[in-house]
């Protein structure tokens, strides 16, 4: 797996420059799928719409959305290598990307006042690991 989405947009725009839809007509998006599926996908809707010379779509390549989990707590130093004696690593989420950003956010105010505590955004693929690293 490529770790990677792909997507074909488009539509029809309102000038050549292809920067903004038409007034009244949305962009389609169509994915995720393979980059196979979405190459093919575009030349059927290109070859459909071929005689309009304001309908153009795009094949977009996305990084494939991860769940992402906020990790930390209170730590031993300010080293940020290991959890205090008497801690425990404390794991939010899966959160999606922006949610998980929210709750990093709210997870630092609410322990601002604390040069101990941090909180980490750490992907799915990556917990595993982060959390062994800071274990006691």
């Amino acid at each position: 797996m490529s770790g990677r989405d792909y997507y074909v947009v488009g539509g029809e725009y309102a000038d050549t420059g292809f920067t903004r839809a038409a007034e009244g007509a949305g962009l389609e998006t169509h994915g995720p799928m393979t980059e196979r599926e979405a190459h093919d996908l575009w030349r059927k809707l290109t070859g459909q719409t071929v005689d309009n010379a304001m309908v153009r779509y795009f094949v977009e390549s996305r990084a494939a959305v991860q769940p992402v989990y906020v990790v930390g707590g209170e730590y031993a130093d300010t080293g940020f290598d290991r959890i205090a004696p008497n801690g425990a690593i404390e794991v939010y989420g899966p959160f999606p990307p922006a949610e998980a950003l929210s709750r990093w956010r709210a997870k630092t105010a609410a322990t601002v006042d604390s040069c101990l505590h941090r909180y980490d955004l750490v992907s799915a693929d990556d917990l595993e690991g982060f959390t062994a690293r800071i274990a006691n």
